[in-house]
């Protein structure tokens, strides 16, 4: 029998997703029968459309890579800061039709806040995704100013090979955005001088599986903080679950 309330994810080759454990433990602990969360696994955004129409029993959906900006076209509105930072990551479903959040925000502020010291006053982003336009707008609001750094950099950004040790001293905050790290390939990682790193950094990654990736232990063996991206994914998914039962 079909569940009357059905929650998912969108996103290309997720069977690894935290997403789908979390809520359907969740939903067993609050005794909520009759919800199921599940993985909606598209190999190009277009399928979204047929998502749609073949479950109408959907009540809410989260967003992730790559589809994060690239589901923007198929909503029907934006929650303002959604628009301001240019991707979602939470779909609620409304009178009005589809309308995108960001959560990412509120579990990333979160998650890094505890971290945050006096001398954290500049971050490098690795990767320029829709995740880290999350990251780009919670910095922008603790005060804390940042700059990208990408394979292919656009103006005001930074390459990888321009990473040098002064750049390094004085930008003590590395987040994390791209995949490199994931499980099953753990042994990658972004490709920064890990050299320059001290007890002064701090290091986070978006990452959640493994636990501790390869940027975070070449982190931590130089006695920087680290911090996986476990507690925000829980921030996140527990702040779309208060959207959907708006």
């Amino acid at each position: 029998m079909m569940k009357s309330n059905r929650f998912g994810l969108i996103g290309k080759n997720i069977s690894y997703s935290f997403s789908k454990g979390y809520f359907t433990q969740k939903f067993s602990e609050m005794g909520l029968k009759d919800h199921t969360y599940e993985n909606f696994d598209l190999q190009k955004i277009s399928e979204f459309e047929k998502v749609i129409k073949k479950n109408p029993n959907l009540k809410g959906l989260n967003v992730t890579i790559p589809y994060k900006q690239e589901i923007i076209p198929y909503l029907d509105t934006l929650e303002e800061q959604a628009r301001e930072i240019g991707a979602v990551n939470t779909i609620q479903f409304t009178e009005n039709g589809l309308k995108g959040h960001n959560t990412d925000t509120y579990g990333f502020r979160n998650a890094i806040f505890p971290y945050i010291k006096k001398h954290h006053t500049k971050a490098l982003l690795l990767g320029t995704g829709g995740a880290s336009k999350a990251v780009a707008f919670v910095l922008d609001s603790i005060g804390i100013s940042h700059t990208s750094v990408s394979r292919h950099p656009k103006d005001g950004q930074l390459s990888y090979d321009e990473l040098d040790g002064s750049i390094m001293k004085d930008f003590t905050v590395l987040v994390n955005c791209t995949p490199l790290g994931t499980y099953p390939n753990i042994e990658q990682s972004p490709n920064i001088p890990y050299r320059y790193i001290g007890e002064n950094h701090l290091l986070f990654d978006l990452i959640y599986n493994p636990e501790k990736t390869k940027f975070l232990k070449e982190g931590e063996v130089r006695g920087a903080q680290v911090s996986n991206g476990l507690r925000m994914l829980e921030l996140q998914a527990d702040r779309a679950w208060e959207i959907w039962n708006e």
